[in-house]
């Protein structure tokens, strides 16, 4: 198999703006944006009848998927963090009419920097206009948009890993495809941010939801919770390179999506709670574990604590 997509860090910097540190999957959680199933129109018949083409397992039950939604929140606000939701079309988003279901997982739609917000091109094309939307709230908090990444590139935010503040690892993929990457790279190689990238499995083929952070969450600066089999050599080789510690899912719990959990800074995280024994795992591990039911909100559509979190501030 080919090595990883590994370029020279280049040797420019700018200082960053003074919006956000946000080059951190670990830091403190100050800032994050959400969308709830309400907006998404979770309750709009019209909307729920896409369920089979955007990939659900079942119809969605939008009272459950709500008030799992505000549990997360909750959990949000009890860590010290400013929950921020996206707003309807009356908040200035011209975009938000337009969303689907999957918008409730708003981590994928934009990248924040300390230069501002790079919106993404969805590999999935219903996704396209949350990026949109979410520039147009994020206007309003101050923060611009720094770069777009245009057709014929693709890439979703949950392809992209902050390794540290100026490495970026991202997968390559169905959603996110090399023209993708190489924009990406343009865009942050003058701010000496360096752009690696490795494969990720074909997995359960191009109709499924499967994103480099449906197969790591990084912990803390050093630990990263992973689905060591579904990873490319690649990824494995160069994470190790790097000094990681890689701690492993209980693997009767792939398919609830254990391997994905946010980390709110200080060795405290987010997972979901029908999770139990990876749960027990990170506990041992020295983790401090905070729970919320995702039946609904998250198994059903494959989106966990990270995708339903797009945070804009790590301290």
């Amino acid at each position: 198999m080919p090595t990883p997509d590994i370029h020279q860090r280049p040797t420019t910097t700018h200082t960053p703006s003074t919006f956000s540190t946000i080059h951190s999957m670990t830091g403190d959680l100050k800032k994050a944006l959400v969308c709830s199933p309400l907006l998404a129109g979770w309750d709009r018949s019209e909307k729920a009848e896409a369920w089979q083409q955007l990939g659900f397992h079942h119809p969605p039950n939008f009272r459950v998927a709500q008030s799992q939604h505000e549990a997360l929140c909750r959990l949000l606000e009890q860590a010290g963090a400013e929950v921020v939701f996206l707003q309807p079309e009356t908040s200035g988003s011209r975009s938000a009419g337009s969303l689907t279901l999957d918008a409730t997982y708003a981590h994928d739609a934009s990248l924040p920097t300390d230069y501002g917000l790079i919106l993404m091109n969805p590999g999935k094309p219903t996704r396209v206009s949350e990026g949109q939307a979410q520039a147009a709230r994020c206007a309003l908090l101050g923060l611009s948009v720094f770069g777009t990444v245009a057709t014929p590139g693709c890439t979703e935010a949950g392809d992209i890993v902050w390794l540290d503040r100026l490495t970026l690892l991202v997968g390559r993929g169905y959603r996110t495809n090399r023209d993708g990457i190489e924009q990406l790279r343009t865009l942050l190689a003058p701010k000496g941010v360096e752009v690696l990238s490795a494969p990720l499995p074909y997995g359960p083929g191009p109709s499924a939801c499967l994103h480099l952070m449906s197969l790591m969450s990084l912990l803390d600066e050093r630990t990263i919770l992973v689905d060591l089999p579904w990873l490319a050599v690649e990824a494995v080789e160069l994470l190790r390179g790097r000094g990681f510690e890689l701690l492993e899912i209980d693997y009767s719990e792939r398919d609830t999506l254990a391997c994905n959990v946010l980390s709110l800074g200080s060795r405290r995280l987010v997972a979901l709670e029908e999770n139990a024994r990876t749960n027990h795992r990170l506990r041992q591990a020295g983790f401090d574990v905070r729970t919320f039911p995702g039946s609904e909100l998250c198994i059903n559509g494959s989106g966990g604590p990270t995708c339903l979190t797009r945070p804009l501030l790590r301290g």
